[in-house]
């Protein structure tokens, strides 16, 4: 009983192994024989299967005309700025501009108090006519040799001193009047009548803007080739229509920390459409090439520092080593490797290899 029951475990663990290896083994015989079954395949139906025609575009090479051309950033300035205040200080009588409106050169703004001033110049006024007349009689007198020479002298320079005054308080009286330093357009007043201004309360801004400058900085690598007279064009998100401006000075040096030269153009600006301080965007064109061979930026597949691209030749893919010229956003010039009539691929570059059958695509 004992035997037969030591007999029947073994068989039951003979089973048990028999299963485990089975599991193992069957899935390798099986690739086994899927591997062998695909060798065993026509060579023609494996090799279709792997070669498959990929679809692609393409471009005839022809020559174009490429420029190459900058973007950069730049801010709007007026023609002329200034902070509108009083060269001497007071209380404010008096206010004689509209906000946010267009005024002449010379015309009259603002005036502060000035009565003890006048009050002054009446004063010495008056006493002008007795001076001269007392001069008059000098002269008269001297004639006659009734008086010295060093007597004409001392009432000429009491006269002349007199009237120094005068000229002094007349001085100081067109200092209590603010007046436009050229045409311009004025904005926002900052103070009230009666209020007390200093010498340093800014009353105003006042701004010509037409015409209106650019203010740019372009990299070091393009700093000489913009010159006085180059043209430019720019643009904004509110107004993306381009607009065409000159640049007229440059800085004097490259700036040694950010390794750009300062620019600044000039446009008319004659109905006022833009506002200074508004941020732009300036493009500006370098050089032209009318007769290049150029292609799209995507057919270029750089390689071991080298670049390449894959003409269609014969209904296959065939890479071509070629030289790249000028540079811009959407395409490169080739200086070696292509002719006019070649025909390009432009799609699927990353997935193309050496004889590679390809289908062509509008």
């Amino acid at each position: 009983m004992n035997f037969s029951f030591f007999k029947t475990k073994w068989i039951a663990i003979l089973l048990i192994l028999l299963v485990i290896a089975g599991m193992i083994v069957y899935p390798k015989l099986k690739d086994y024989r899927n591997a062998t079954s695909t060798d065993t395949t026509a060579p023609g139906v494996g090799a279709s299967t792997q070669r498959k025609p990929l679809n692609v575009t393409f471009e005839v090479i022809g020559h174009k005309s490429l420029t190459e051309r900058i973007n950069v950033v730049g801010s709007l300035l007026p023609d002329e700025e200034v902070n509108l205040t009083f060269e001497s200080s007071g209380k404010l009588i008096g206010i004689y501009f509209r906000e946010g409106s267009m005024v002449k050169q010379g015309d009259l703004l603002a005036k502060i108090n000035d009565l003890p001033l006048q009050a002054q110049l009446k004063r010495l006024t008056a006493q002008l006519p007795l001076a001269e007349n007392r001069v008059f009689r000098q002269k008269t007198l001297l004639e006659k040799d009734a008086v010295s020479q060093e007597a004409l002298e001392q009432v000429n320079s009491e006269l002349e001193q007199l009237r120094a005054e005068i000229e002094l308080i007349k001085a100081q009286i067109a200092q209590t009047e603010l007046k436009a330093p050229f045409d311009g357009y004025i904005g926002l007043r900052n103070v009230s009548e009666g209020s007390y201004v200093s010498t340093a309360t800014i009353i105003a801004r006042l701004a010509r803007v037409s015409p209106m400058k650019i203010d740019f900085s372009v990299p070091e690598r393009y700093a000489f080739q913009i010159q006085k007279g180059t043209p430019i064009e720019f643009r904004t998100d509110v107004k993306p229509v381009l607009t065409e401006a000159t640049v007229y000075a440059l800085d004097a040096t490259i700036n040694q920390e950010t390794r750009t030269r300062n620019v600044r153009a000039v446009f008319p600006n004659t109905k006022g459409e833009w506002v200074p301080g508004a941020f732009v965007s300036v493009e500006i064109s370098l050089s032209e090439i009318s007769n290049a061979i150029a292609i799209p930026s995507q057919a270029l597949v750089p390689e071991l520092g080298k670049d390449r691209v894959f003409l269609y030749k014969s209904g296959k893919a065939e890479p071509v080593e070629v030289i790249a010229g000028l540079r811009t956003d959407a395409r490169v010039q080739i200086i070696k490797g292509l002719q006019v009539g070649d025909t390009l691929l432009t799609s699927g570059t990353l997935q193309l290899r050496t004889g590679m059958p390809v289908v062509l695509i509008q």
